[in-house]
């Protein structure tokens, strides 16, 4: 989904339900620079479950952010997730691309569970599908155009200029790709964010299952909340365990278990169902991004229920970072959160 624009340097806007991320990656001789990389808290009720709720009060957000830490380029690329975006391989008799272009609305409306009418559409051709020599695998993305409008609309209202709308999905996956080149194994990321979970497995390079749920960090944050009255920030410091004073450790593991037993639940059934699609593997892997990364408790429980190696992203791996120019305990401890931003940063507004 791309919106033309003369020049193709864009800087990366992850707009989440809590948190907006915004960082500039430039080409280098020999590798990417990472430029800028900055965050800034949304307040509750602005943007709840990924639906803008006040666009005037998460413009302001993002007007300060790019002021406040010289954002130069105002283009940028920004994505969408959660139920209002579908992704899905399917499989079409081989044709061009240009005979696509022309019949995908046609193909695409058995696959979508809205009104073709009220979705944008995008696809990607993969090759030909294995199974069937007569036909090629395609994967298509369908994202609401209400939900396009709401963005697009809040980008502009902070004075920029949205050219190129990707997934969360693919962001993450490209940002992964380019820090871990040399891995060949299957894998699944999962980013587990304010309000949603997405996951997405790998196999040989190319993403063939794809699910969000409706779980996430705010869960936690919640239960602190209503258990001791606390700030949204005392309660993020309560989570990641940096702060006990509000809470009993006893309360605040029962807290924390239980939520993240319960995302462990969903992603279990998640790899359950591939498994079903793909009974001869196993995923042994598992890359971690969002909030939910830096809860210890998740990461171990994760690794046991899955029998995986689960480890977090490091989104800056690949690329140079100017000794001095940011703080390496600031960029260590925001990396899970800033995989997605990354990952948007590196588009172009060429790409396809």
């Amino acid at each position: 989904m791309l919106l033309r624009t003369k020049k193709t340097q864009l800087t990366g806007l992850d707009i989440g339900s809590r948190i907006v991320k915004a960082g500039e990656i430039v080409e280098g001789k020999k590798k990417k620079i990472l430029r800028r990389f900055a965050m800034a808290e949304i307040p509750p009720g602005v943007i709840e479950d990924g639906v803008i709720k006040d666009a005037p009060a998460a413009a302001r957000v993002i007007q300060d952010l790019f002021r406040t830490n010289g954002f130069k380029e105002l283009n940028v690329a920004i994505s969408v997730g959660g139920y209002s975006v579908i992704v899905k391989k399917i499989s079409v008799q081989t044709m061009t691309e240009e005979q696509l272009h022309d019949t995908i609305q046609f193909e695409a409306e058995q696959y979508i569970p809205f009104d073709i009418n009220d979705v944008n559409l995008d696809f990607q051709v993969l090759g030909k599908n294995e199974a069937n020599p007569s036909q090629m695998s395609v994967l298509l993305v369908a994202a609401k155009k209400d939900m396009i409008a709401d963005y697009v609309n809040l980008v502009q209202q902070a004075g920029l200029n949205p050219c190129v709308i990707d997934v969360d999905a693919f962001a993450l996956q490209n940002i992964y790709e380019i820090n871990y080149p040399d891995v060949a194994e299957s894998v699944a990321l999962i980013d587990i964010g304010a309000s949603k979970t997405s996951l997405n497995i790998l196999k040989e390079g190319s993403s063939v299952f794809m699910r969000d749920v409706s779980l996430g960090c705010s869960q936690i944050d919640q239960r602190i909340v209503s258990l001791t009255a606390c700030t949204a920030l005392e309660a993020e410091r309560i989570k990641l365990a940096q702060q006990t004073m509000a809470i009993s450790p006893s309360n605040r593991a029962e807290i924390v278990t239980g939520v993240v037993t319960d995302w462990c639940n969903e992603i279990r059934r998640a790899l359950d169902f591939f498994y079903s699609t793909y009974p001869d593997d196993q995923i042994k892997r598992i890359v971690l991004s969002g909030g939910g990364a830096r809860v210890a408790e998740f990461r171990r429980m994760l690794s046991s229920e899955t029998s995986a190696v689960v480890e977090t992203i490091d989104p800056f791996r690949a690329l140079e970072v100017e000794k001095g120019h940011f703080d390496e305990a600031f960029l260590e401890q925001v990396a899970p959160q800033a995989a997605i931003c990354m990952g948007l940063a590196i588009r172009k507004v060429d790409d396809k």
